[in-house]
């Protein structure tokens, strides 16, 4: 085996420049796909953690119906007392879940006392809403720039940047809120501006904070209630097998029609980006088949020419006794050598192009997210299912050229011109 594949690398050889340029071509898509994957799935990452980490959450569980309504931000599809204390036994119960936080979700109106505008609000519990979402302080600018312990006092509001300086709000100003109950009544509460948020991809991003203490005051909601209980995972990759988990927990919970009481949704439900998400998986998976198909072309090419150019040289070998079998195994050893030599040229160049690329660092803006960094990535499986299948790849297009070559009749081959 190891004489087959000297001869194999000498036969390849015999031909620098073909094999340099074939070798050069499948490493720089190889190359590519390394970049592509670690900076594409670095975006992902980091995108995915700005809107979990800042203000969504990995998962919200809610009343059935809430989230087919959400757009109109009902107060009529709640939680009571009781039903959260059933919600947090199950969170409690389950060693997946590593945070969980009470909210409630309203529409207000926002006076400065001279003029008036519309405000989504995500009322918090601020002590579980930073386990919750461990980055949503970074969003927020207080007076100084100074954080404060507790991100929320009642009485005291956050309101998003945008609004605050088109209605010439300054932190520590007094603002009125007005809003609805679920009963229709009018009920308006008196507020100091303590902070801004500023604001990030998505609906949720546009949103101000209050306690949820207030909340339940400017509602009168004479028992507890809450919209959502957003909760956090120890282990993100097992996103997917938390939620059916906890899914055929609260599907328990039946109402008096037989239907489930709870939904439970991932980030993925209520984001918009999972679909910039899923791009981004389709774009990585058409790279792959880009440098498939750079590969197979690349290395048919040259084994195909390989076997024209050398008919007699394979005559000859058939003359003298070489088996069928030899002569296919020496084909498919160049063609395997040259895939071999160009993935490892190809792995060693992309992972140090994404070593680099972390040191020189890369920031951009998106949408009104200024100053984001990008740290690329590439995981070792990802590295060895590439080349597997450059490996694959190269095998399989040296098969036709190594099996026509095999089947040479010593006598024609022996007599091509």
């Amino acid at each position: 085996m190891i004489r087959i594949f000297k001869i194999a690398l000498r036969n390849l050889m015999r031909y620098k420049r073909r094999t340099l340029l074939t070798s050069l071509l499948i490493t720089l898509g190889i190359l590519l796909v390394i970049l592509f994957s670690g900076l594409a799935g670095s975006f992902k990452t980091m995108m995915i953690g700005q809107i979990t980490d800042s203000n969504l959450a990995q998962m919200q569980i809610h009343k059935k119906g809430y989230v087919s309504s959400i757009d109109t931000m009902p107060l009529n599809i709640t939680l009571d007392s009781k039903a959260y204390k059933k919600i947090e036994k199950i969170l409690k119960e389950n060693p997946d879940v590593k945070a969980y936080s009470p909210r409630i979700k309203l529409s207000a109106m926002l006076s400065n006392f001279t003029e008036t505008t519309n405000i989504r609000l995500n009322a918090i519990d601020p002590e579980k809403e930073i386990y919750v979402c461990p980055n949503v302080g970074e969003r927020m600018k207080f007076e100084d720039n100074k954080t404060p312990d507790v991100l929320l006092k009642p009485g005291e509001i956050i309101i998003p940047e945008k609004l605050a300086m088109g209605m010439k709000i300054k932190i520590g100003d007094p603002v009125v809120l007005v809003a609805n109950n679920k009963d229709g009544s009018v009920n308006g509460l008196n507020f100091k501006m303590v902070g801004i948020i500023e604001s990030i991809l998505g609906p949720q991003g546009k949103e101000g904070y209050m306690h949820i203490k207030d909340a339940q005051s400017l509602l009168r909601m004479e028992k507890p209630e809450v919209i959502e209980v957003a909760l956090r995972i120890r282990d993100f990759e097992r996103l997917d097998k938390v939620y059916e988990d906890l899914k055929l927990s609260l599907s328990e919970f039946i109402n008096k029609k037989g239907k489930a009481v709870f939904e439970i949704h991932t980030w993925e439900t209520l984001s918009p980006f999972s679909n910039i998400a899923n791009m981004i998986d389709f774009m990585t998976i058409t790279m792959k088949m880009i440098m498939i198909a750079i590969v197979l072309i690349s290395i048919l090419n040259v084994m195909m020419m390989s076997v024209y150019e050398r008919v007699r040289e394979i005559g000859t070998m058939s003359a003298i006794g070489t088996s069928p079998g030899k002569i296919m195994g020496l084909f498919l050893a160049e063609g395997l050598s040259l895939g071999l030599i160009s993935t490892l040229a190809g792995n060693f160049i992309g992972i140090l192009g994404i070593y680099f690329l972390n040191i020189y660092k890369i920031r951009f803006a998106f949408g009104k997210m200024d100053n984001l960094l990008l740290s690329p990535t590439i995981e070792i499986s990802e590295i060895i299912w590439v080349s597997a299948i450059v490996l694959l790849i190269s095998v399989f297009a040296s098969f036709q050229p190594a099996y026509k070559a095999s089947k040479m009749e010593p006598v024609d081959a022996l007599g091509h011109i």
